[in-house]
């Protein structure tokens, strides 16, 4: 499975971003991770085309993940951006089903996308 991300870009704090992710075929699950300069890789969040949206704590109430009707894009609508939120976001899926207590694991995906850049500024 191929992933392409699209949607990144610069921002103010408060203002808003859409992701994309395109699959070219079928998967499981589909996510989001972030990774700031120096930082770990970290799980933002992840679809479950079977039901079930999960999110990093850090982002709820703010991002919303949502799929195409065929299954193969996914959407990461982000509000109220802040300084914090800036990273290069990654694209990530699977095929395997697994319990959700391992969402946020990056080795729970085997598939990753080249990576969109989010900047916000103050």
């Amino acid at each position: 499975v191929q992933l392409q991300a699209s949607g990144g870009g610069k921002v103010q704090a408060g203002e808003s971003l859409t992701l994309s992710c395109v699959a070219s075929g079928r998967t499981f699950s589909m996510a989001w991770f972030r990774q700031a300069p120096g930082k770990p890789r970290e799980f933002v969040g992840t679809i479950m085309w079977s039901g079930g949206t999960y999110y990093a704590e850090s982002v709820k109430g703010r991002f919303t993940l949502s799929g195409d009707s065929a299954k193969t894009t996914l959407y990461l609508q982000m509000n109220n951006l802040k300084p914090e939120d800036t990273a290069r976001y990654y694209c990530a899926a699977d095929r395997t089903p697994r319990p959700p207590q391992y969402n946020d694991y990056a080795e729970s995906y085997d598939y990753w996308g080249q990576g969109t850049q989010v900047t916000v500024s103050s």
